[in-house]
């Protein structure tokens, strides 16, 4: 229920002659001190219509209003402030969240439409590393988002396997490279392999061209170039894969670069057949002077294609297989300009839709606030920190429950959850250092202390012998205590924090609900008996199971597992 809707109804009866129901809604905002209500008004903008200050308006207001969701008002200088009923609002949430369970807060807004997130995009022949983190989970998450909206996520791995990168690698495989060696252990040493090209690069800089030479190859069709690659390709994707597997993702194709190879001279016909495409020192571009912007480059000099080549044929494929309602690209912020000249070329192309795809960018992560950087092999595995972080979980639980039966099973649970949550819940456009003492503990903001209180919850329902059977549709499970009422409130926030989250991308509103309901739920917990027998005790254990549900569902949005015991 939108008490804040009910509230404009009732207070435009007032103010129908000067405002809107819909204005009305709009002003309407949550106090920054609690004391002051639930939800104010603030009558400023009332001042020149009634010839008074807008504190005698806000007092005259509350005089008259009334409403059945509402069990006070009181004016506080130009404000309105409206204090909820709170056993009204908590029977309401409570038989809400009950009734719906794990479709509390879902809606068919979507109406089904498709919305394709380009994501995680590791390159082949490299390891997974810490940096592949951020696309690989933002997008997981808004994926989860969208599809809790009644969208149909469609995720897609847009893996880097195609690119001049290819042709320094078969370079250094062919100068450096032991067959035995790469296929016992392939990642680890093409990744060697691809390092040490670069750090010869600087004595030898023809190895530049040797590299360009056989990238050429590659396009060509050259059959060792073609072979190598395929090889390099399939044990890069099942490294990658045991990594998703962990991570608990999937996705719903792997069209990687390669992908459009042959989709790429329709782009530079219908450029040509638009009149777009000019030649410039021998390379052929588009001019983006209007947007100001550097000329596209679609074709290189010697004929090679680029990236925005490929991504003007996968925009133009997504679209046409897709129709899609929004595209977003989960890509790091150092691609602005690439995706601003792609967006731009597109819509000189005479593509209205350019205008449906969304660049999602991110901070960065460091490490004891050093960058990582493939190239100078300075990366740090994503393999290695979700290991360790498994490790440093188990011995937490070790600790706390040392008679667990499936501690290493929670260990995971928990060790790579805290990873995934403690990313999520910074704001995706922000750096942020990546500290696993900080991260894996069941105190504080973390991914675990969220965890550890939904397994909380659940062992006080067990305590009291009551199980999601027990709890009866339309009981009337009201509560009016000060501190269930947070909990209450957080509760029926969800859906507008659902719908924010999708309108900014911004999977961290998720995280940040899950962490205030955690905090909310252990101050009603430090202070409430839930297990003394009370009039109240029935609506207490109701609330305490919403929890749960909610905190699962958090949760299981961002892509984080819920154990039941830790």
């Amino acid at each position: 229920m939108d008490y804040k809707k009910i509230i404009a109804e009732d207070l435009s009866t007032q103010l129908s002659d000067h405002l809107t129901i819909d204005k009305i809604y709009h002003l309407l905002e949550k106090p920054k001190i609690e004391e002051h209500g639930d939800l104010a008004f603030p009558t400023f903008q009332l001042a020149k219509v009634f010839r008074k200050n807008p504190a005698e308006i806000a007092a005259d207001l509350s005089k008259e209003f009334s409403s059945e969701v509402v069990s006070s008002v009181k004016a506080v200088g130009p404000y309105l402030n409206f204090y909820l009923d709170k056993g009204e609002v908590s029977a309401e949430v409570l038989g809400e969240i009950l009734s719906a369970k794990e479709n509390y807060g879902a809606s068919d807004i979507g109406n089904g439409k498709n919305i394709p997130l380009d994501m995680s995009s590791p390159n082949i022949a490299k390891p997974m590393s810490m940096g592949h983190l951020r696309s690989t989970v933002i997008g997981n998450a808004l994926a989860n988002i969208v599809d809790k909206l009644g969208y149909n996520p469609i995720k897609i791995n847009y893996l880097g396997d195609w690119g001049t990168q290819f042709g320094r690698l078969i370079t250094a495989y062919k100068l450096w490279g032991e067959e035995e060696k790469v296929r016992t252990n392939p990642i680890a040493e093409l990744n060697e392999l691809y390092v040490r090209f670069h750090e010869e690069l600087e004595e030898e800089p023809e190895l530049e061209s040797v590299g360009r030479e056989w990238f050429r190859k590659l396009e060509a069709g050259d059959e060792e170039a073609v072979q190598l690659w395929r090889w390099f390709r399939e044990e890069s994707l099942n490294e990658f894969n045991t990594i998703y597997e962990r991570l608990g993702i999937t996705f719903d194709s792997m069209n990687g670069e390669a992908f459009f190879n042959d989709k790429m001279d329709e782009v530079v016909d219908i450029l040509t057949e638009k009149e777009l495409l000019i030649e410039d020192q021998g390379a052929q571009v588009v001019r983006l002077d209007e947007y100001d912007l550097q000329p596209a480059l679609i074709k290189k000099q010697d004929g090679a294609t680029l990236y925005i080549t490929r991504d003007i044929a996968a925009a133009l494929y997504r679209k046409r297989t897709y129709d899609f309602d929004q595209a977003l690209y989960v890509v790091g912020q150092d691609q602005i300009y690439h995706f601003n000249q792609l967006k731009a070329v597109l819509n000189k192309m005479g593509y209205q839709w350019e205008e449906d795809i969304h660049h999602i960018i991110f901070g960065l992560i460091s490490i004891d606030g050093a960058k990582m950087s493939t190239r100078r092999g300075k990366v740090v595995l994503l393999e290695d920190v979700l290991n360790e972080a498994v490790e440093r979980a188990l011995l937490l639980i070790n600790e706390k429950n040392p008679t667990l039966s499936n501690k290493e099973e929670v260990a995971e649970q928990v060790g790579v959850g805290a990873v995934l949550f403690h990313d999520l819940q910074h704001d995706r456009r922000n750096d942020f250092n990546f500290n696993l003492d900080e991260i894996v503990q069941f105190e504080g903001e973390t991914g675990p202390y969220v965890q550890y209180t939904r397994a909380r919850a659940l062992s006080i329902l067990k305590k009291a012998n009551v199980d999601a059977n027990d709890f009866i549709k339309d009981q009337n499970y009201s509560l009016t205590d000060q501190y269930s009422w947070p909990i209450i409130k957080l509760i029926q926030s969800f859906s507008d924090n659902l719908a924010r989250a999708h309108q900014e991308f911004e999977p961290s509103i998720i995280a940040k609900h899950a962490l205030h309901v955690a905090q909310a739920f252990n101050r009603f917990y430090a202070n409430i008996r839930v297990l003394d027998d009370h009039p109240e005790k029935d609506s207490r254990l109701a609330l305490v199971y919403s929890v749960a549900l909610m905190l699962e569902e958090d949760l299981r949005i961002l892509g984080v597992q819920a154990p039941d015991e830790m």
